[in-house]
């Protein structure tokens, strides 16, 4: 009996959730990640608290734990493609669904439908506990300004998953995915901040901060929040298209 396209989709789908989501390393790194962040919140909302609490921006120090918390979400992306790779698992998933791109970009699909509702349950979790601590002293917030920071940090760190998700197709050994891409966030991007800060702004690290943290009259804004979410969104399509022609390519 024939089974339909849609039905086939559905069904690939379905396998890719269920290997993402009873992979023990995902909770652990999504819970490790919440964890971190609320302690980063607390941090720097006590640090608020100290300075010059009265201008200080709820959204702003809610949020400024993202800097670390991508590491949680890179570390997810590349969990998710690498781990198959380990005990030779991906060959006996392409020997039950043999098209490459077509599984692959289920998979990345699964993985964006897991990474956004804990994307944005765990920033907003920084946010809220910013609002609690501090909302007798700094400024107040509008619900409209609140939903698309969110909205743009959800996005970024969902991009960010994504990518390193694709950047883990490509080396398919986690250790080597890790240091390349932990070494660019969080040491050559800052450095390339003194050598050539007009090029660092359209890295995907740098656009994707322009998506969710609110203008600021006291800042330089060099992107709008479209622009970069565009610049991130294209590095992110960038990586996925290689990976995928890779990975139809080459050997398991």
């Amino acid at each position: 009996m024939s089974v339909s396209s849609s039905r086939k989709i559905t069904l690939i789908l379905g396998a890719e959730l269920e290997k993402l989501v009873t992979l023990p390393l995902v909770w652990l790194t999504l819970m490790g990640t919440f964890i971190l962040n609320l302690v980063l919140a607390a941090a720097f909302t006590s640090a608020g608290l100290q300075g010059a609490a009265g201008t200080q921006s709820i959204l702003k120090i809610g949020l400024a734990s993202m800097g670390y918390l991508q590491a949680g979400f890179i570390i997810l992306g590349i969990l998710a493609t690498c781990s198959e790779y380990t005990g030779g698992q991906i060959r006996t998933t392409l020997t039950t669904i043999p098209w490459r791109g077509f599984q692959l970009s289920t998979k990345l699909l699964s993985l964006a439908i897991v990474t956004i509702p804990m994307a944005f349950f765990i920033a907003a979790s920084g946010v809220l506990y910013a609002f609690i601590m501090m909302r007798d002293t700094a400024l107040v917030i509008e619900i409209d300004a609140m939903i698309k920071t969110l909205v743009g940090a959800t996005g970024y760190l969902t991009l960010t998953t994504l990518l390193s998700a694709a950047i883990g197709v490509l080396l398919r050994r986690t250790t080597p995915a890790l240091v390349v891409l932990l070494g660019h966030y969080f040491i050559v991007s800052p450095l390339l901040i003194d050598f050539s800060p007009s090029i660092k702004n359209f890295f995907p690290d740098t656009a994707g901060y322009y998506m969710y943290m609110p203008p600021s009259s006291d800042e330089i804004n060099v992107l709008t929040p479209m622009q970069g979410t565009g610049v991130s969104m294209l590095w992110t399509l960038i990586f996925i298209t290689v990976a995928i022609v890779f990975y139809r390519k080459r050997d398991a």
